[in-house]
């Protein structure tokens, strides 16, 4: 593919990966480039997130309960967006992958969110550092479902190369996708 007809998937995919191949300490033999490319857009979505819930609730003096659900559902279904199309190129069928994608943010939220959230905090922890440990839980739970679960498809569903003509050959072998690695990659030694 020429520079000029690179697209954002692709730019996306070789940042995260020339990123990765230069980690300090053999963290580039275990760290992803999906599992960068996730923290990259969920640390962006979760930003979005809190923004959102201080402009519905902060600023505009909505409830509490409709200015989560608001904040989270956006940032939620922008981290989808931004998940199937840069991070893990994904192919599958939407309707399908957002099915399985809702079945895991009400798991993360019951589970995760309130349930590790609270739980610590009944327990007697600060509730910012409960929600903070949740949402530790909660980064794991959303990259392993996302890549294994939502996304799953992205190893037999990458699109063919083109060959050197120009066009797109079905025989080609499929493109390596920044999901090919698994969570954590194999030593090599």
């Amino acid at each position: 593919m020429s520079r000029t007809g690179a697209t954002g998937a692709t730019r996306f995919t070789a940042a995260t990966t020339a990123v990765v191949r230069h980690l300090p300490f053999g963290l580039s033999r275990i760290i992803a480039p999906s599992l960068l490319g996730f923290a990259v857009i969920n640390g962006c979505t979760f930003s979005l997130d809190l923004g959102l819930l201080t402009v519905f609730h902060g600023v505009l003096h909505w409830p509490v309960p409709v200015s989560i659900t608001l904040s989270y559902g956006t940032a939620t279904s922008i981290s989808y967006v931004l998940n199937r199309t840069l991070n893990f190129r994904s192919h599958g069928l939407v309707g399908r992958q957002v099915t399985i994608y809702a079945a895991v943010v009400v798991v993360n939220y019951l589970a995760l969110i309130l349930g590790v959230g609270s739980g610590l905090a009944a327990l007697g922890l600060e509730y910012q550092l409960a929600r903070l440990a949740a949402g530790l839980c909660e980064a794991v739970w959303m990259y392993v479902a996302m890549r294994f679960l939502v996304f799953r498809d992205s190893r037999s569903q990458a699109p063919p190369s083109p060959d050197p003509a120009g066009q797109a050959s079905p025989a080609s072998p499929a493109p390596a996708s920044p999901a090919d690695d698994d969570l954590v990659r194999p030593d090599p030694r």
